[in-house]
């Protein structure tokens, strides 16, 4: 099925003529500096919730992992290669991105591990266990 592009007013300047074709092709151009979120998996096992984020071309010390209240932030900033290019086609993300993902229940903040793998951030966050107390006997 071709593309129909509908033009309902003349774009008032070069950037938004460059948007509009950007749009009628269907390209992901981030056209202004911003907060991306990258592809994100989450799962449960009988142990702990696992966060798998998808983000290549970094290192472990580009992350930030922050828990909050009954959330799990994934923060940091890929940097670009500093040459000019002239894109053909433009769907790698670079720069700041945040991923944040709600928990069903708390978690054990002292054993939360996180590793960095072939472009993979596996966050494991340990469901935390009741503590049961003995009453002793007199």
């Amino acid at each position: 099925m071709p593309t129909v592009i509908r033009r309902e007013k003349k774009p008032s300047s070069e950037t938004e003529a460059r948007r509009e074709i950007f749009r009628a092709v269907g390209w992901q151009v981030q056209v202004r500096a911003g907060v991306w979120s990258p592809p994100t998996d989450v799962y449960e096992t009988e142990e702990a919730y696992v966060v798998r984020v998808e983000i290549a071309g970094m290192k472990e010390d580009d992350f930030e992992i922050a828990v909050e209240s009954n959330y799990v932030s994934i923060r940091g900033s890929r940097p670009d290669i500093p040459e000019r290019r002239a894109y053909q086609q433009m769907e790698i993300r670079f720069g700041k991105f945040e991923t944040t993902v709600g928990l069903p229940e708390a978690i054990d903040l002292d054993e939360v591990t996180a590793q960095y793998e072939l472009g993979f951030l596996t966050v494991h966050l340990p469901k935390l266990r009741p503590n049961h107390i003995k009453i002793q006997e007199k």
